[in-house]
């Protein structure tokens, strides 16, 4: 299990990392249309990610689970059955999926308010949409193996050639070419398919030399999935609404903002994707990396939670919420204030220098991070002890929230109105959310609070005291060990955070 857990940890690493150092040498290639390209991109990968969320529909990890069944039970042949049915289902679904956003694409591009630009773009990553979801049930074949290297290496495999592809189009189309920005923009999202062809090699490469394609296509066991299908969906429903909030209501801002700023201002067109590319685009880079590995460490103990609850430990079940949402919050007040502090720097490094605009923007956008994390963290909670209806009913008042306030605070303070609705949508089902815990698990409300209270004080005083005792005094250790000082001082502070929570 630890190998598993390092190999997954260090592709997720690997991948996040590209996924934002690209964007130096792409944004500066683009030159002058810069921000307009990189906000149709975001556009563009916005609808993309909410088709590949849906199109998969949680059915690779119920094969998952199924083939790790099946293998306990010494039934591999049903499990290589299942794999074969699956597949075939899979890939239906992707041509579906697929051909829907190709041909839609004109009429998501015209709800967008861009028009003919973004059209190329969407249609480009129909291609991923077709090749996604057959490769990510041969992911999940693997997990159920319990063999996460191939998984690893196919997720570094797509990102590292996805890059490499976006880098060399943009390239030769910007310095070498003709210019064409837009041009350069569909090769970049025409990259996410190359990516995918790439994933779905190495997998195939590691069936074959494990000597598992073979049985794949040859087992002769007739398994019905029908059932299986049908329950694994109903199942599913559930986790892509409330997982998708963040997406869904990317795409409400993306089909909303320019249409009605365009109502409300004399902004221009290219004006308005600029500044949706300031408030939407530019930030997901650093604010992704931050919630992705802030919900990795605050949700290692889901599957706990289950256990627990199936059991009847409600205090078990009550001390793991507390710890997941510690450790959660441990990490990301500290690195979204580390970020606000050095926000301008890096900004410039990755968009260039800031006008006042873009950096209050990004900075606002990174402090919400902390909202969006522990919704995140939150409703699989909720999920997790089977309370599937009240998750989606509290992911409802958020929606709803959000619909009601988004035209309003874009018309009153509008490039900040969209995160400004979409931190107020999400507070609500985090207050609901959160008080429910309480009730079925007789958690105290007030303990979370005590220790996130507690580690921001101990941060504080190493603040201050690294401000009142420069380096030159030879109390400190040197600038860049920094961040170890800073380790010491949150781990030292745990078992006071322990004490302290009982008062």
């Amino acid at each position: 299990m630890l190998r598993g857990t390092a190999w997954l940890t260090a592709s997720n690493f690997i991948s996040r990392l590209l996924g934002a150092i690209y964007i130096i040498p792409w944004y500066i290639w683009m030159g002058s249309y810069a921000a307009t390209a990189n906000g149709l991109f975001t556009m563009g990968y916005n609808i993309y990610a909410w088709f590949l969320l849906v199109s998969t529909a949680g059915i690779p990890v119920a094969v998952a689970k199924q083939v790790a069944k099946y293998n306990t039970m010494r039934e591999e042949e049903h499990s290589f059955a299942l794999i074969r049915s699956f597949l075939g289902f899979m890939t239906g679904l992707g041509l579906v999926f697929a051909l829907v956003l190709y041909l839609f694409a004109p009429w998501l591009a015209d709800l967008s308010g861009v028009g003919k630009d973004l059209i190329p773009i969407m249609q480009s990553l129909a291609w991923a949409v077709l090749i996604f979801p057959s490769m990510s049930v041969i992911r999940g074949f693997f997990q159920g193996m319990n063999n996460l290297k191939p998984y690893a290496m196919s997720q570094i495999a797509e990102q590292v050639i996805r890059v490499i592809w976006m880098l060399l189009a943009t390239f030769i189309i910007m310095k070498m070419g003709s210019g064409d920005y837009l041009a350069a923009v569909t090769q970049s999202t025409f990259a996410a398919f190359v990516g995918m062809v790439a994933s779905f090699a190495v997998l195939i490469y590691f069936l074959a030399k494990e000597g598992l394609l073979k049985r794949v296509l040859e087992t002769g066991d007739k398994i019905n999935s029908k059932r299986l299908l049908i329950d694994t969906i109903k199942e599913a429903i559930p986790f892509i609404l409330t997982g998708s909030a963040i997406q869904l209501f990317q795409i409400l801002d993306q089909m909303t903002f320019i249409n009605s700023m365009s109502w409300f201002t004399n902004y221009s067109n290219e004006d308005l994707v600029v500044m949706f590319s300031y408030f939407s685009a530019n930030p997901n880079k650093i604010t992704m990396i931050l919630i992705s590995l802030g919900v990795s460490i605050g949700g290692v103990g889901l599957p706990l939670l289950t256990e627990n609850y199936v059991k009847g430990d409600l205090r078990s079940a009550s001390k793991l919420i507390q710890d997941n949402l510690t450790m959660l919050l441990l990490f990301l007040f500290p690195a979204t204030v580390g970020v606000v502090m050095v926000g301008e720097p890096i900004y410039t490094i990755f968009y260039g220098k800031p006008d006042g605009l873009a950096l209050g923007l990004f900075i606002f956008a990174v402090l919400q991070s902390t909202i969006l994390g522990v919704y995140m963290v939150l409703s699989p909670m909720l999920q997790a002890m089977f309370h599937n209806r009240k998750a989606i009913r509290y992911f409802f008042y958020g929606s709803v929230a959000k619909l009601v306030l988004q035209l309003p605070t874009i018309y009153l303070f509008h490039s900040y109105g969209p995160l400004i609705s979409t931190s107020i949508a999400l507070i609500i089902p985090i207050i609901f959310i959160y008080r429910e815990l309480c009730r079925v698990t007789g958690m105290r409300g007030n303990v979370v609070f005590r220790r996130t209270i507690f580690n921001q004080f101990v941060n504080s005083c190493y603040v201050y005291w690294r401000r009142c005792y420069p380096v030159d005094t030879g109390i400190c250790l040197p600038t860049k060990w920094a961040f170890v000082e800073f380790s010491i001082c949150n781990s030292s502070s745990v078992p006071w955070v322990e004490e302290f929570m009982e008062l």
